[in-house]
């Protein structure tokens, strides 16, 4: 046992790379609890392993102290110095007490703390391969699909995908080959778990990466991706090169490029539109194909704003169920108010009457007849008139 137990230390070290030290200290802790299960010892015990030639000590440890209330754990001052005269109150003494059968159990016991640290390593392994591939796009194959999740195997793991991450346009097929975006990755106790995503914006980002390479080279820059996956997806994008244009760049000639990632998520529509640092510019590019008037901002809330549009742009502004206007504000991260040329102005006209009857109501209070208001607003008008006309 002791030759096959340092020949099998040896092979894992050097196949699995798991270290003889590890798996001794595991195996000298698995071989305490043995003992005290097979010999129903409940005192202090210690293992230890001699890695040299590979032989098991099992040894009962006693305190030294000078009354012993339990036998089993302590040992008195006295029957210590008779032993060695240098202890002292306070030492640990250890005494051989490994059963003559004692092998066969410490067989048993290593061949079990070997096969589990072998599984753990392995776990170890694969949750550090796919640590690193976390935020990122990776092909696999679909095993089979529940009630809760696509299996998708990616070689070594399983990966599951939940219904959230699963295109609603998509049907998966056990065999079909997927790419998919890794959102997580788990050590968990029955070994790692690795969650994947057709949805995640992200997963956007890295096939714009992959089809255009000014984007993957960081030339054009993607600021922000609003998606609802399956239909339709806003893309902001910048450029780092004056001399570059960065949404003809991420379209391609004749739209290959971003008709590519059309076809990868199955006909889901693509909008890509120019980020600006000007907020009003970058909100009326994300309302693309909607033509903007104006962008007024709310005074109270520096987040939100009000979207002025030609009467007849109005529903292609909002967008079929409120679509457009929805990903523009995600994209943009404003809260955006759509109304037509007409409305705003209707809304103008009753905010000025509101005004001009708040400020007769004033005037009168103040004991001003209405012929004096009207003179006033006729001066008022008529400096107005000429700080114009000069």
């Amino acid at each position: 046992m002791s030759k096959e137990l340092l020949g099998a230390l040896s092979s894992l070290e050097e196949e699995k790379g798991i270290k003889k030290e590890i798996i001794i200290e595991a195996l000298e802790a698995a071989l305490v609890s043995a003992y005290k299960r097979n010999y129903g010892q409940a005192q202090n015990v210690d293992v230890t392993f001699d890695e040299k030639n590979g032989d098991l000590h099992v040894y009962a440890v006693k305190k030294v102290v000078e009354e012993v209330l339990d036998p089993q754990l302590e040992i008195s001052l006295s029957d210590a110095l008779q032993i060695n005269r240098g202890y002292e109150l306070g030492d640990d003494i250890k005494f051989e007490v490994t059963p003559k059968n004692f092998g066969r159990i410490a067989a048993q016991t290593a061949k079990q703390v070997i096969m589990q640290r072998v599984r753990e390593a392995e776990r170890e392994i694969v949750f550090d391969q796919y640590s690193k591939y976390q935020d990122e796009l990776v092909t696999g194959e679909v095993e089979r699909q529940d009630t809760r999740f696509v299996y998708v195997d990616l070689g070594n793991v399983e990966a599951v995908m939940g219904a959230k991450d699963q295109m609603p346009n998509e049907t998966y097929r056990a065999q079909d080959k997927i790419k998919v975006y890794v959102t997580k990755v788990e050590n968990a106790s029955k070994g790692p778990q690795v969650f994947v995503s057709r949805t995640a914006p992200g997963m956007l980002k890295r096939l714009f990466e992959q089809e255009v390479p000014e984007v993957y080279d960081g030339t054009v820059e993607i600021v922000s991706i609003a998606r609802e996956a399956g239909d339709r997806a806003k893309v902001a994008v910048r450029s780092n090169n004056s001399d570059i244009d960065p949404v003809g760049t991420t379209v391609g000639p004749r739209g290959q490029r971003v008709q590519t990632i059309v076809n990868e998520l199955h006909g889901e529509n693509m909008d890509i539109v120019e980020w600006n640092d000007d907020n009003a510019k970058y909100i009326a590019n994300a309302l693309n194909p909607a033509e903007v008037v104006d962008v007024i901002f709310d005074k109270e809330n520096d987040r939100a704003c009000t979207v002025i549009v030609p009467d007849y742009q109005l529903s292609l502004a909002i967008g079929k169920r409120g679509q457009n206007a929805r990903l523009a504000a995600r994209l943009t991260g404003f809260k955006i108010d759509i109304k037509s040329e007409s409305e705003a102005q209707e809304l103008f006209n009753e905010t000025n009457d509101q005004q001009v009857n708040n400020s007769v109501d004033v005037e009168a209070d103040d004991g001003l007849d209405d012929a004096h208001y009207v003179e006033e607003l006729d001066a008022d008008q008529q400096a107005a008139d000429f700080e114009q006309d000069n």
